[in-house]
This record gives structure tokens, sequence and C-alpha cells, in this order.
């Protein structure tokens, strides 16, 4: 299990050392274009993936964190049951980290710090950050891992 907390304990400490070195060099709805297809913007989310939420009366800060404890705490039990299971314990770290270092922000900020902004022909992905991404690439990890599995018992 030691192993795949150092990768989750990673994935926070990036997550949280981009947020802040993007929150001293940007203010708030700032846009610096990178690319063609890609800008850093400074953007808040009191929502969860997609802003789902973002616009509801406060409520749902508490919810949130509370849904991403419960998962990590969950995670934590799976980690601990297979983490001998290579691609399964890289997935359930990575996703582990990105829900840690999203609820950080949560409860230090009341909201998520979001600056990876890609776009095409003006139609713009919501804006994301290092956490999201970790949750995204575990849970592919975890399709991946399943799909060989299955793949296996036939």
């Amino acid at each position: 299990m030691l192993p795949w907390l150092g990768v989750a304990i990673g994935i926070i400490l990036i997550d949280q050392l981009t947020k802040i070195t993007v929150e001293q060099r940007l203010e708030f709805g700032d846009v610096i274009p990178v690319t063609s297809f890609f800008n850093l913007v400074l953007a808040y989310n009191k929502g969860a993936a997609f802003s789902f939420l973002a616009s509801a009366s406060g409520w749902q800060e508490g919810f949130l964190i509370t849904v991403a404890i419960a998962a990590s705490v969950f995670i934590l039990y799976l980690l601990a049951r297979h983490g001998h299971q290579r691609v399964f314990g890289l997935a359930l770290a990575m996703i582990l980290g990105g829900a840690v270092g999203n609820v950080i922000d949560r409860i230090a900020y009341g909201h998520v710090i979001d600056f990876l902004d890609f776009h095409w022909q003006g139609w713009h992905w919501p804006a994301f950050n290092v956490a999201d991404s970790a949750i995204v690439g575990g849970a592919a990890l975890l399709i991946v891992d399943e799909l060989r599995r299955v793949r296996r018992a036939r």
C-alpha cells in the first residue's frame, strides 16, 4: 500500500504546487494563450465536474467534501486489500490523489482552482487542473484493468 500512497501524495503535491503558482501569477479570469488550442486561465469551480452544482445555494460544498472523503476512505480500503494489483493500485492511487487535491481546495478556499483550458474552433472544454487529470486518468486505467481482467477470464 505504501507505494500507492506515495503516488497519491506526489499527485497532491504537484496539484497544489501548480495551483499555487497559477494563483500567484494570474488574476481571476485572466487568459494566457499558450498554443492555438491551449490557454492558461484562472477559474474557480464551486461545483463538481463540468461545474455541476456550481450555481447551487452553497449546500454543495459540504456535500462534495463529504463524498470525496468517503470515496477516499473506500479507496484506502481497496488499496489495503488489492494493492498487489499494479494497474488497479495505480488507478486507485491516481483517483485518491486527485480527490484529496480538490478537497484541499474546497476546504481552504471554498472552491476548486482550475487553470488548464483546451479549446478548438471557439469551443472550450471546461477548465480543469492536475487533480482532475489524475482522476480521469485513474478512471481510464480502471476501465482498462477491468477489460483486461474480463479478457483473461474467457
